[in-house]
């Protein structure tokens, strides 16, 4: 008799949780706007030309697009040109990998772009950098003076992209540092690598591009 009076109440609850059950999206489900509420380019859309897409598909592992990639070409020419500068910094640089590594994590942090740091957390690994070190570099200014798990190069390497970074302005000082420890053509593509990385961190903010 207990059983057959509870039936029905449980039938009730059971329909009062369907909707809400049914109103939450899948986890696994793909997201199709950033958090700013611009949408991401899927696959299934006109992309852009194709020598573009293709480009930045070459550059990509697998080919496969980025979150960053599927904002990017809501402008086809705009992404063209990031493409280009960004393969050039990651691909034909003079300037030590760990290093550009070193001030590409800096940034991140520094600008608590998570998107930027997420993607090159493996990067740096490649590069050279230690778990240690990548703990460290979440506090940029202690890490710059952190003379047992970076270098004297890597230490003016995180001195001038933290200048850059939150002063704009660079002290002689950090710029005499940083000729002392590299020819003038890295140091110049530091400058570059570090200029180009903090466009990149305010654009992923700006847009807020997630994690794919």
């Amino acid at each position: 008799m207990r059983n057959r009076s509870l039936a029905p109440l449980l039938a009730i609850v059971a329909v009062c949780a369907a909707p809400a059950l049914a109103d939450q999206p899948a986890p696994s489900a793909p997201k199709t706007v950033s958090r700013s509420g611009i949408p991401y380019m899927v696959d299934d859309d006109q992309l852009g030309p194709k020598e573009v897409v293709d480009a930045i598909r070459s550059r990509r592992t697998g080919g496969k697009l980025l979150n960053l990639d599927r904002i990017l070409l809501h402008s086809p020419a705009f992404a063209k040109g990031w493409n280009s500068l960004f393969g050039a910094i990651r691909g034909q640089l003079a300037v030590p990998a760990k290093l550009r590594e070193i001030a590409i994590m800096a940034i991140g942090a520094l600008n608590h772009a998570d998107y930027e740091w997420a993607q090159h957390e493996s990067e740096f690994a490649k590069a050279g950098g230690t778990p240690a070190q990548l703990a460290a570099l979440r506090n940029v200014p202690a890490a710059a003076k952190n003379d047992k798990l970076f270098d004297e190069t890597e230490r003016a390497a995180l001195a001038l992209t933290d200048e850059m970074t939150r002063s704009i302005k660079v002290s002689d000082a950090a710029m005499k540092r940083i000729r002392k420890a590299l020819p003038d053509d890295q140091v110049v593509e530091l400058i570059g690598t570090i200029a180009g990385y903090n466009m990149a961190s305010r654009f992923l903010v700006a847009t807020g591009v997630e994690l794919e």
